[in-house]
């Protein structure tokens, strides 16, 4: 005798989903917006191909001496500011977090003033400075005229670099106050001194926060060179345009001038990345360590 099946398996039979197949979802949206963006591709590369470039001329001035030169220069330039901006940068962060008032509002008035003005008009105060001190120095022990000394590397270094540390400042003090203040007061106990505790406890720990901003900022500042054009700093753009004024390849130096760009941000690019890499396995090294320590403890 053959039992009727129950009320339940009857509606399970009745609305199984066991015989369907799968049917993928059609983006539309994303193939129309890929074919867009293909279609504006090839279009700029038309462009490019049929525009009046001429591209033997690209290959040309491409290791010119003229481009060479400035393009060491903004590297050597991208090296000394950065320098200048990360030890102001770690100066300033010190101060503002200082318990002593005096330190705190200067180191606040630093940042206030040179993030709040741009940095076309401090290229252009510190070549000028001149106007205002005739001479620099120590009165009746050494004395030197500002023109000889305000060169527009000097005027391009001060202006960078220390508008860099403004910046940098911020970045360094978010670094530090994300550190364990745990591991401060334990560093206290112990009887470390502030600056024994900053350079072996915080600031490692606070690099793996302090470098991918960082990193950027080095990648902004090979482009903010440029801006020392206007005070007569020979990089690489100010070469180009000297060139290109004299033979009227407008559109081929500036070709050139972007493709040395983007080769030294690629390398600058690829360096950030392996720092950050290096920093978040020593901080992992550095968390197992802990847990362990911690496992050992409780056992």
């Amino acid at each position: 005798m053959v039992k009727p099946e129950s009320g339940a398996g009857v509606a399970a039979g009745k609305y199984s989903i066991a015989h369907l197949t799968h049917q993928p979802r059609r983006h539309y949206g994303r193939w129309l917006a890929a074919t867009l963006i293909v279609i504006a591709l090839a279009m700029i590369v038309k462009a490019f191909a049929q525009g009046q470039i001429a591209w033997p001329v690209v290959g040309q001035f491409f290791t010119a001496p003229a481009i060479i030169s400035g393009l060491w220069n903004t590297i050597l330039m991208t090296i000394c500011a950065m320098a200048l901006g990360l030890v102001l940068g770690v100066i300033f962060a010190i101060m503002i977090m200082s318990p002593n008032p005096v330190l705190k509002y200067v180191a606040v008035f630093y940042i206030w003033f040179f993030r709040g003005t741009p940095l076309l008009l401090q290229l252009l105060l510190w070549f000028n400075l001149a106007l205002i001190f005739p001479t620099l120095g120590i009165p009746g022990l050494f004395e030197m005229r500002t023109v000889d000394f305000m060169t527009p590397f000097m005027a391009t270094l001060l202006g960078l670099g220390i508008n860099q540390g403004a910046y940098t400042a911020e970045v360094v003090r978010g670094g530090i106050l994300s550190v364990d203040n745990g591991q401060i007061e334990a560093a206290k106990v112990i009887g470390m001194t502030r600056l024994t505790m900053l350079r072996r406890i915080i600031l490692p720990q606070a690099m793996r926060v302090i470098i991918p901003p960082v990193g950027n900022e080095v990648i902004s500042m090979v482009k903010l060179t440029s801006v020392a054009s206007v005070i007569q700093y020979s990089e690489i753009l100010r070469n180009a345009q000297a060139v290109y004024y004299a033979n009227n390849r407008v559109m081929e130096l500036l070709i050139v001038s972007a493709i040395w760009y983007l080769v030294v941000v690629t390398v600058l690019s690829i360096g950030q990345h392996l720092l950050e890499k290096y920093y978040s396995r020593s901080e992992g090294r550095r968390g197992a360590k802990r847990v362990q320590a911690a496992a050992a403890e409780g056992a």
